[in-house]
């Protein structure tokens, strides 16, 4: 396992950390101006959502770029299944979108059960197909598809993979070389069968998010904890991940506080999160 506490040049933001993904959220920093802060502070990469990159993503990932930084990823695609997928080209265009960036990964947050159906298998199906159908496309633009495993909390309506090992059954269903998964403490912290599930998942990690997880959440999508406030045994989940799954990319810290990190001011956020990183992950 890498040793942070000197070096946090793998230490990538994901922009949620700044309220970035939801509208009227945060302090509305632009990318450029986040970009040089990441920049000054000697951050590996960022990691963008869709809603702040518009008809501007060949300039954004070529100023993150400029400023000596990786575009570790974006998200996410549209969900593919369940009740709120949408119709259309959404999901090509999110593609495109992380092509013109430069990301080479582009993070699937799945989507609910599908209408007609109980429980998750015929879901994770057609997920399965989805996910097949979209691989190619993806393949040619140069970015890897991540299934994202959620917390089983938001199963219904967002998502229809619970744990590492659900991500890797679709992923090894689709069996294309550029799906593989993405780990987020947040959603898999409580699965005690998450370190053979990694060694399962060896060199198919994709990406690794960091936060932690409150001891009295008070709401199930927005109170996300700074890496160090909570109860999840980051060092213990990071082992796995690298020694266990092989993971050698950046950490992303994405961390969703409307009542308490989007109230500050976005310098403090960043500083917190570089000394939290070095100290507890």
């Amino acid at each position: 396992m890498r040793d942070f506490t000197d070096d946090h040049s793998a230490l990538a933001l994901n922009t949620a950390s700044l309220g970035h993904n939801l509208d009227g959220a945060g302090a509305g920093w632009s990318p450029e101006r986040v970009i040089d802060a990441c920049a000054a502070r000697g951050y590996g990469g960022i990691v963008f959502w869709r809603r702040e990159i518009g008809q501007r993503a060949v300039e954004i990932g070529d100023r993150v770029r400029a400023a000596g930084l990786q575009v570790a990823g974006l998200c996410r695609t549209p969900y593919l299944v369940g009740s709120d997928a949408p119709r259309g080209d959404d999901l090509r265009a999110s593609i495109g979108m992380a092509a013109d960036l430069g990301a080479p990964v582009l993070t699937i947050v799945t989507g609910g059960t599908e209408p007609g159906t109980k429980g998750v298998i015929e879901t994770q199906k057609r997920l399965a197909e989805r996910v097949a159908e979209a691989a190619p496309l993806a393949a040619a633009a140069g970015v890897s598809l991540a299934l994202e495993p959620l917390n089983p909390m938001f199963g219904g309506n967002r998502t229809c993979i619970f744990t590492v090992a659900d991500a890797l059954a679709v992923a090894d269903s689709v069996a294309a070389p550029n799906v593989g998964i993405a780990v987020d403490v947040y959603h898999v912290w409580w699965d005690r069968t998450l370190a053979e599930s990694l060694t399962a998942a060896r060199g198919r990690v994709l990406g690794y998010h960091l936060c932690d997880w409150l001891e009295t959440t008070r709401h199930m999508l927005l109170d996300r904890g700074m890496m160090g406030d909570g109860v999840a045994d980051l060092r213990a989940i990071r082992q796995a991940v690298e020694d266990g799954a092989g993971y050698t990319g950046l950490c992303e810290v994405e961390v969703f506080s409307a009542e308490d990190w989007w109230k500050r001011d976005p310098a403090e956020v960043l500083d917190v999160i570089v000394d939290r990183f070095r100290r507890y992950c």
